[in-house]
């Protein structure tokens, strides 16, 4: 995996059977595919969903937080 792959992207998790509770981090190329085709995304929590909402109406997601503020972190 190059560095290139890690950029990550917010984006809310419609999958949840009501409204979305989070907003997940999942990678960049994964999440614009998503967006467009509808197709499922792996977020860095392991959650899969597929972004459709806008992510900033929801908190975001503490796994997801934690795991990217390490992986930004340890880039030092």
């Amino acid at each position: 995996m190059t560095s290139d792959s890690l950029q990550l992207e917010r984006s809310a998790a419609p999958t949840e059977v009501d409204e979305p509770k989070y907003a997940h981090y999942g990678e960049q190329a994964s999440v614009t595919e998503g967006y467009i085709m509808g197709t499922p995304v792996l977020a860095l929590c392991g959650e899969l969903f597929i972004p459709s909402r806008d992510p900033l109406k929801f908190p975001m997601c503490p796994i997801c937080k934690n795991i990217a503020e390490a992986l930004f972190l340890s880039k030092g």
